[in-house]
């Protein structure tokens, strides 16, 4: 239902909102500044579209918790939404035009009358939009035209899926202007990446948009990937006393496409030479036995990544087990498990062009000193060059982000927790 603009910013005065607890925890400060967030974004959108009437909508980021490089070999992963999340304000506006203001950004339109796909619009925001719409409209649901402003509270290269967020957040946007919010969160996931993958022109896998759309702590199996297995975990992150903390230790992103490419096709390489397409079909046995023959026709380090797959698939199922148990403490030693096989054996730390250059080594070896046996930490998402992840005691998180702030920069660390909500209608 729709909701007077005056009445919803009336709700907002309302001092700690359950709703907005769950999604952005119990620090007053922090409630007070996402109340006063919403309220900007509304007022911005009355303004602009002059409006009486809207719906409220919150996408979080995701970060990757298990499973380094598993989903392009089929493999298994374990996700989570977090706090930080991309807001909008929206309304249907009884046309075929999708008019979108994202805060910071000009405003644009998107003609709904044709959605067939158009290289000239790859890598556009539009791109995204005409392409959810497309399959949403393909698979029975209705579209509409709508105004929307939006905030991106997700930081765009912070790894934490800024365009995933966004994906999902216009799914949702749809299904409740639309259909009556009847648009299922892994169905909206799937419709995001179809959008990605066909109208952005970027190939992905599924986890960033499930990650999103699902909420909380989602484990996914690609073992078939036109119909992955997506699983809720049950696990409360906020009762654990630690926080999760991601820090984008910089570095130059600019020539990693061989470094990221190398690393299915290097696994691959092995999985073909055994016989399978894809290194889940292999067992760790066979890989092993094969060793003297594979040095040399292919390579020791595609050896050792496929290694790391290997491991580190067989290591999701027991994270999820691990947390389903309430078993935080081995989980949290499988990560820096995790981590040490994509240093060792997956090799997706640094460049080899650019050896000089290791801001994830530096940001990882100082997790090492101060976390010690007290946290976990690894690499986080594509890896040579970005963020890693770390699971922080409060009691260390002030030295924590001290330490890695005076490497890398102050608000370089971002103190997050895993939110149980996905991309969702704000009801306040």
């Amino acid at each position: 239902m729709m909701e007077k603009i005056e009445k919803i910013l009336e709700k907002l005065n309302i001092d700690e909102n359950p709703f907005l607890k769950e999604l952005y925890g119990n620090d007053v400060a922090v409630l007070k500044m996402q109340a006063d967030r919403y309220a900007s974004l509304i007022n911005e959108f009355k303004t602009t579209f002059k409006a009486n009437e809207a719906m409220l909508f919150s996408s979080p980021g995701r970060t990757e918790i298990g499973g380094n490089h598993t989903d392009h070999n089929f493999g298994r992963v374990l996700a989570g939404a977090v706090n930080l999340d991309n807001i909008a304000v929206a309304a249907a506006n009884g046309t075929n035009i999708v008019r979108i203001l994202s805060k910071g950004y000009p405003q644009f339109e998107v003609d709904l009358s044709d959605l067939s796909p158009n290289e000239k619009e790859f890598f556009t925001s539009g791109s995204l939009i005409k392409g959810i719409c497309a399959k949403m409209k393909e698979l029975g649901f209705e579209i509409g035209g709508f105004n929307a402003c939006i905030d991106g509270g997700v930081p765009k290269g912070s790894g934490l899926s800024s365009s995933a967020s966004f994906e999902v957040l216009i799914g949702a946007i749809i299904s409740h202007l639309f259909n009556n919010g009847k648009l299922d969160p892994v169905q909206n996931a799937i419709i995001g990446q179809y959008s990605e993958n066909t109208y952005f022109g970027k190939p992905c896998g599924l986890m960033d948009q499930t990650a999103c759309s699902v909420g909380g702590l989602v484990t996914i199996d690609f073992e078939d990937p036109a119909n992955p297995l997506v699983k809720k975990v049950n696990f409360d992150f906020t009762s654990t006393g630690y926080v999760l903390v991601i820090t984008d230790t910089g570095g130059n992103h600019a020539d990693l496409n061989d470094e990221y490419a190398s690393i299915p096709v290097e696994m691959k390489s092995i999985a073909q030479h055994l016989g399978a397409d894809v290194l889940r079909k292999v067992s760790m046995e066979k890989v092993l036995g094969a060793i003297p023959e594979i040095r040399n026709t292919i390579s020791d380090r595609a050896i050792l990544r496929a290694i790391h797959f290997l491991g580190d698939n067989e290591r999701v199922v027991d994270q999820v087990s691990a947390l389903e148990k309430n078993d935080f403490d081995s989980f949290l030693k499988m990560v820096v498990d995790s981590g040490y096989s994509s240093y060792m054996y997956n090799q997706n730390i640094f460049p080899v062009n650019n050896v000089e250059e290791q801001g994830v080594s530096l940001g990882l070896a100082l997790s090492n000193m101060v976390l010690k046996d007290e946290g976990a930490w690894r690499v986080h998402g594509g890896g040579f060059a970005g963020t890693i992840q770390a699971f922080v005691p409060k009691n260390l998180l002030d030295k924590y982000v001290t330490t890695l702030e005076s490497v890398f920069g102050e608000g370089a660390c971002h103190k997050l927790f895993i939110r149980q909500k996905g991309a969702v209608k704000v009801v306040l």
